[in-house]
């Protein structure tokens, strides 16, 4: 596990100031995107929401300007720092997934927008035991991610040298893995791919239940 969080690490460093700037106004190219991010705005409402994997903060800052009490966590101590810089009235704290700093049911709701694609797949149960062990009972969690299955090694990056494993799933296969850890269906999406994209993309919204 070591090599998989220490090898994300670096590479996130390493593209952190180019990510934000590329990526900075991708949401307005998605309808899809904005779509989703605007019913799980609606759905969770009041409470906090916690933006895991959030990079640059550019979707957390979406979220809260869609009225969502929203912060970021992200592995990359790099994304961090750029999140603060270019968004210092919102929270971003450096973490990892799959050990929350973050008290039990303290959550209405969790995002994780393509965040879960470098977990190795024996580790997503420890992370979606997490995602349920931090929403309160009815938060909800939107995940995104790209369709397939197989796994990519990613060398390049945003202009860099990355060493990174970007896993491709099928949506049916993670919602499973979902329900295990006690967050149910509520909500899934599959779109073709847009611009420079590869595969479809999958969106899934589920509940925590108890």
């Amino acid at each position: 596990m070591t090599d998989f969080l220490d090898a994300t690490r670096t590479s996130y460093d390493t593209v952190a100031a180019d990510y934000a700037d590329i990526l900075r106004t991708a949401l307005a190219d998605s309808t899809f995107d904005r779509a989703m991010l605007a019913a799980f705005a609606e759905l969770v409402g009041d409470g906090p929401v916690a933006d895991i994997g959030c990079g640059p903060g550019r979707v957390t800052a979406h979220l809260h300007g869609l009225g969502l009490d929203a912060f970021g966590v992200d592995l990359s101590p790099g994304m961090v720092e750029v999140a603060r810089r270019d968004h210092p009235d919102l929270r971003f704290e450096v973490g990892s997934m799959l050990d929350l700093d973050l008290p039990d049911a303290s959550l209405a709701g969790l995002l994780a927008w393509y965040s879960v694609i470098h977990v190795p797949t024996d580790l997503l149960p420890g992370a979606f035991a997490e995602f349920h062990r931090v929403l309160a009972p009815g938060g909800y969690a939107l995940l995104a991610f790209q369709v397939g299955d197989e796994v990519v090694h990613v060398t390049q990056g945003y202009g860099h040298d990355v060493d990174l494993e970007a896993y491709r799933r099928s949506p049916d296969a993670v919602g499973a893995q979902l329900a295990e850890a006690g967050l149910a269906a509520h909500s899934t999406l599959v779109r073709q791919p847009e611009g420079k994209e590869k595969t479809p993309q999958a969106y899934l919204l589920v509940r925590k239940q108890s």
